[in-house]
């Protein structure tokens, strides 16, 4: 029974003896440190490649132009050789599919959530929870062609039956499935905020009379507010980052408009467009594709940012 017992206790020992903690420490300091210059290796190449391509385009032009059309000639006296390279209609249209994707994404999610955490049995729970995760699995491409080859016909029938102009390709099929595949990010998320609030505050509101209506809606949601926030701040930058939905069921016109039923394109199709095949990467064509990817960069920053800060604001401490 003795040696038993001591054998593990030697073993650590004398593994102990033979590598020195500091040299534990100095390995997983090193792993944690290639994540750090992976990411300034690309932020690094990222402004590098941009301030070449605001050396050619201003960056007001960029920022604040109304026209993209990055289709630059090869030589110099012919037409088109400027191009145009204002990002808003890239940046609207972004904004536009990710608003259509959180409309959809946000009552799915967080109506599964609250079931699953306050309503639903263990067994229902335990059966419809890996079935809600299986989207999360899903290729976004095969998203894509579900959008392109049914959803947008079916809004294109429908806006024409109604009267409406439709496009082929348009920005409400694409922020529809899109919203479809962030789904299980929000409801996962969601769900473990809500699980994460004390037992003790529903049973005090339950105690005191409330329904179990009014428990979710008045205690348990207000007390899950900074995980849900984040959840959905979260799910917006996955939908700000999605590519393969955008280009096979929103298109690459880069039309400045609010209007869900045009087609429209995003900051990352445009880099997948501006990058494919052969380039040269002294145009500015190419260049910019390195400036909408910095601009990308920030803006999912912000977002994370202000996840962090809306969690840490409302955070509440529990015994």
């Amino acid at each position: 029974m003795d040696d038993a017992h001591t054998g593990p206790i030697d073993f650590t020992r004398r593994l102990r003896s033979r590598v020195p903690e500091y040299l534990i420490i100095l390995a997983l300091v090193a792993c944690s440190l290639v994540a750090v210059m992976v990411t300034v290796g690309i932020v690094f190449s990222l402004v590098f490649e941009s301030i070449r391509f605001f050396t050619i385009v201003p960056v007001t032009d960029f920022l604040f132009g109304l026209e993209w059309s990055p289709q630059t000639a090869i030589r110099d006296d012919q037409v088109g050789a400027a191009g145009s390279f204002g990002a808003v209609p890239l940046i609207t249209g972004t904004l536009l599919i990710s608003a259509i994707a959180m409309a959809v994404a946000t009552p799915l999610g967080l109506a599964s959530a609250v079931y699953l955490a306050e309503y639903a049995d263990k067994r229902t729970r335990d059966t419809i929870k890996p079935i809600l995760e299986i989207l999360a699995g899903i290729p976004t491409v095969v998203y894509g062609f579900f959008a392109a080859l049914m959803i947008a016909p079916y809004i294109r029938l429908t806006g024409t039956s109604l009267g409406l102009e439709v496009a082929s390709e348009s920005a409400l099929a694409a922020g529809l499935a899109m919203g479809v595949m962030i789904v299980p990010l929000v409801s996962s998320l969601s769900d473990d905020a809500i699980n994460a609030v004390p037992q003790s505050l529903r049973d005090a509101s339950l105690g005191l009379g409330a329904t179990r209506a009014e428990t979710v809606r008045r205690v348990v949601l207000p007390a899950a507010t900074p995980g849900i926030s984040g959840s959905l701040l979260l799910a917006a930058s996955a939908a700000i980052g999605e590519t393969m939905i955008v280009v096979m069921a929103a298109g690459l016109a880069a039309n400045l408009t609010g209007n869900p039923l045009d087609a429209v394109t995003t900051i990352t199709a445009q880099i997948v467009a501006l990058l494919t095949g052969d380039q040269e990467f002294d145009s500015a064509k190419t260049l910019s594709a390195f400036a909408l990817g910095l601009l990308l960069f920030f803006v999912t920053l912000l977002l994370n940012v202000a996840a962090l800060k809306i969690v840490k604001h409302y955070r509440e401490q529990y015994d």
